[in-house]
């Protein structure tokens, strides 16, 4: 199989179950910005941490390509020609917000409360996750905008937004893990 096939030399892309639409429909920018998260949290699971969280970021790569597949799949395409659905077995379910808020729980157990807002940085791989976590924002709002005008399962929008505070509390935790410096923000008075 080739990696290029010319069929978007003209600006548009197909969507499974073959609707083609323009490369900057929202449905694309939807799933794209998805799958810049996915890279990012590769990233994150790229640095010297510990191999508990990188057994959950490999979870959550697993998930965010159910996503994309579910946000590239308009829902006059979900159910084939012979009755089955496209995207059999593949689903964001309960468990999978429920692990990332146990996740964020236990992270947040070990960590001091917080007092101040804090400036992302102190530590490269800190900084990483503040990076995916503006990502995933982004990937939120493009759902929430996709859902506007076609409907997007709403556990969807709810893993994206679970997934963004678990990214905030790993910042945190990594931060504490790896005593980086935070700076507090001081606003100007």
């Amino acid at each position: 199989m080739k990696i290029y096939t010319k069929t978007g030399d003209k600006g548009t892309t197909a969507l499974f179950g073959g609707t083609r639409v323009p490369k900057d429909h929202i449905r694309i920018e939807s799933y794209g910005t998805v799958d810049e998260l996915n890279s990012y949290i590769g990233l994150i699971r790229d640095q010297e941490i510990n191999e508990h969280y990188k057994k959950i970021l490999i979870e959550i790569q697993d998930r965010l390509f159910t996503v994309g597949a579910i946000l590239a799949t308009p829902p006059e395409k979900e159910v084939k020609k012979n009755g089955e659905l496209r995207l059999k077995n593949l689903g964001i379910t309960e468990s999978d917000i429920e692990l990332l808020e146990n996740e964020i729980d236990s992270m947040e157990e070990a960590l001091p409360p917080m007092t101040h807002f804090v400036l992302p940085g102190g530590h490269t791989t800190v900084s990483y996750c503040h990076i995916a976590r503006c990502v995933c924002r982004r990937a939120e709002r493009m759902a929430v905008h996709l859902d506007h005008n076609e409907p997007v399962p709403e556990i969807v929008i709810m893993y994206l937004n679970r997934l963004s505070d678990y990214l905030f509390v790993l910042a945190r935790k990594l931060s504490n893990d790896l005593n980086a410096k935070e700076v507090k923000w001081i606003p100007r008075k």
